[in-house]
């Protein structure tokens, strides 16, 4: 008899590279893999397009029950690109403007609320690895596998500039530490589900591994876990 399938949950710090690894780990397990990630930036970018004024319930509320969001396998990329309203928007949810809003969107009760019911609706199977801020304290805290993944602040910027500065040229490393700042303090200090570490977490910090050396750490928890 197989073993039963789990939850595994990864949290933390921005690009500590945690979506890399929760993708990673799925594709070994045969797990479905959610990006929490990216549910928090197409409403963005939803918010974006259409202009919504954040201190307005009302237009949030509003908003929000006009999103569907999904995710489908893109065999081209060998993974889940993120679906808003039936629009691929996978390439337009990780420049800048949206980085610069996602933390203030997400930390909005509404928006939370929304996304943690998306978020629970997706796992109710198990047998997935989801990542965000908030998964193993808020969205499953009773997954058998919390992950918690941090790195030191420069490495973090570094990686970050790398990523932005091949689709955006002009990006500079200023830019990047000032925003991956804003959001460490806005994602520890918000009102809303503040990122914070699992008592029963399992923490990686990959500020000195190469993502193969992390990749076979986790997997050995994971296996672990599944036992």
């Amino acid at each position: 008899m197989p073993p039963s399938p789990i939850i595994i949950t990864l949290d933390g710090w921005s690009s500590c590279g945690k979506s890399t690894l929760a993708k990673a780990l799925a594709k070994a397990l045969g797990y479905v893999f959610v990006d929490s990630g990216a549910m928090y930036r197409a409403v963005t970018l939803y918010f974006l397009r259409n202009e919504v004024d954040l201190s307005s319930e009302k237009q949030v509320q509003k908003a929000l029950s006009e999103i569907e969001l999904g995710f489908v396998f893109n065999a081209g990329r060998g993974a889940s690109d993120v679906y808003l309203n039936g629009e691929n928007v996978e390439p337009l949810i990780r420049d800048m403007k949206v980085a610069e809003k996602v933390s203030k969107v997400a930390a909005l009760p509404l928006v939370r609320k929304f996304a943690v019911q998306q978020q629970q609706r997706m796992g109710a199977a198990k047998g997935i690895v989801m990542d965000g801020r908030d998964i193993g304290t808020v969205v499953f805290p009773n997954a058998q596998l919390k992950i918690f993944m941090t790195a030191d602040q420069e490495t973090r910027v570094k990686r970050r500039f790398m990523e932005l500065s091949a689709s955006d040229p002009a990006i500079t490393l200023e830019a990047v530490r000032e925003n991956l700042a804003r959001r460490d303090h806005m994602d520890a200090t918000r009102e809303e589900s503040p990122l914070r570490q699992a008592v029963d977490a399992r923490v990686l910090d990959n500020t000195h591994l190469n993502p193969q050396e992390q990749f076979e750490m986790a997997l050995g928890w994971a296996k672990e876990a599944i036992r």
